[in-house]
């Protein structure tokens, strides 16, 4: 039976992986990141610290995971806010045709705040 243990599981590792991938790129650069973070007004001497916020929270996740659960609760939260102000930067900045990349995210992360405070 789907529970919401299963749901938290999932969304967790799928937003983990996600976080952790896109810190990869952050820290090795790559064009797609250094593209979008000058367009939205994001130095880039920034970027290293990005990158390890993100790693920092996928890394929150999986241990959440594992059974710290306040950790896995307080990556989640941080990744909200992260991805919160992200998306305030597209916004002012005026960067709307790559937004939603920001926006999905913001949304696995909220998810997976959902999930864990509901008991996964």
């Amino acid at each position: 039976m789907f529970t919401v243990h299963t749901a938290y599981v999932a969304v967790a590792l799928i937003t983990a992986c996600l976080n952790a991938a896109v810190a990869v790129a952050d820290l090795v650069r790559a064009p797609f990141v250094l593209a979008t973070s000058r367009e939205v007004g994001v130095p880039d001497a920034w970027l290293p610290y990005l990158g390890a916020l993100k790693a920092a929270g996928a890394a929150g996740l999986l241990l959440g995971l594992l059974g710290i659960r306040p950790l896995g609760i307080a990556a989640a939260v941080g990744l909200v806010l992260f991805f919160l102000g992200a998306l305030g930067a597209h916004v002012r900045a005026r960067v709307f045709h790559n937004i939603a990349f920001p926006a999905a995210f913001f949304a696995f992360a909220v998810a997976t705040l959902t999930l864990s405070v509901a008991g996964g």
